[in-house]
């Protein structure tokens, strides 16, 4: 047991840091079948197997797109489906150079007490998923809890429960060989201005933080993804690139110990632009 938990800590170390290699990012393809159903209606497409296997081949097979991307997360029905010419979707990725990655969460449930927070499923059976799919080829996983600001929020409740959730999940998730990505996003939803979600942001990320620490997960074997510290969607006063760099560098400065090799953010409701432009100032 001893060895097979040093073998995982050493490939723990070493996926994280090839995952979060300069200049590659990580590609979303989980959407749910629902999900990807809304962006089907869109182009008038049917929402059935075949088509969603036909537009992630689409994806996994465009041309060079190792050079720029370096994981992908699937959703479970992908891990299992194959190039129309059967090559396994994980193997594809593999063969490029690229991790595949599994969302393992269940989804957001009303956190009881509180005001309209929210707590994510998915403890119950997580090993045994997780083992599953590291046997299936995947090397790291996605968990997303959300948090909300205004009207007293977020408690303390809802900031402990964040934390406790996300260490558990990255502890059990590395005791299976998969690298974690720990998702404490932070809503946008409402008119505080950016200097309150830095607060707010400050004291999740260091609740998260020292969670992780405290279930004695392999920092450096671990990726953080959190939202940009900007300005609430309904407020006025719009912050420019520079001042959502300024205060997302302090603030996961001031929260984030170094050996965390990677941060890959979420884009949280900004358009593809404006993600694009605040992170290039951060750069």
């Amino acid at each position: 047991m001893v060895d097979a938990k040093q073998n995982f800590r050493e490939e723990l170390i070493r996926t994280a840091r090839e995952i979060s290699a300069p200049g590659k990012g990580i590609l979303a393809a989980d959407e749910s079948t629902g999900t990807i159903g809304k962006r089907f209606d869109q182009i008038s497409v049917e929402n059935n197997e075949t088509n969603r296997r036909n537009y992630r081949e689409l994806l996994f097979t465009a041309p060079r797109i190792e050079e720029n991307i370096s994981g992908v997360i699937m959703f479970e029905e992908t891990v299992d489906q194959a190039t129309a010419d059967g090559k396994n979707f994980v193997e594809l990725l593999r063969s490029r150079g690229i991790h595949a990655g599994i969302k393992l969460d269940k989804g957001l449930v009303v956190l009881r007490g509180t005001n309209d927070e929210s707590a994510t499923q998915g403890l119950d059976g997580l090993a045994a998923r997780a083992k599953t799919f590291y046997d299936k080829g995947c090397r790291f996983a996605k968990w997303r809890a959300v948090l909300k600001i205004g009207d007293g929020r977020p408690s303390e409740l809802s900031i402990q429960e964040t934390a406790h959730s996300l260490a558990r999940y990255g502890a059990i998730c590395q005791d299976n060989g998969l690298v974690p990505i720990i998702e404490p996003e932070i809503l946008t939803d409402g008119d505080h201005d950016i200097e309150t979600c830095a607060k707010v942001s400050e004291r999740v990320f260091s609740a998260v933080m020292k969670a992780m620490i405290d279930h004695n997960l392999v920092i450096e074997g671990t990726l953080l993804k959190p939202n940009m510290i900007t300005q609430g969607a309904g407020c006025a006063k719009q912050s420019s690139p520079q001042e959502v760099a300024w205060m997302t560098v302090r603030t996961l400065s001031r929260t984030i110990v170094p050996a965390l090799p990677g941060i890959t953010f979420l884009s949280g409701g900004q358009s593809e632009e404006s993600a694009s432009l605040n992170l290039n100032a951060m750069n």
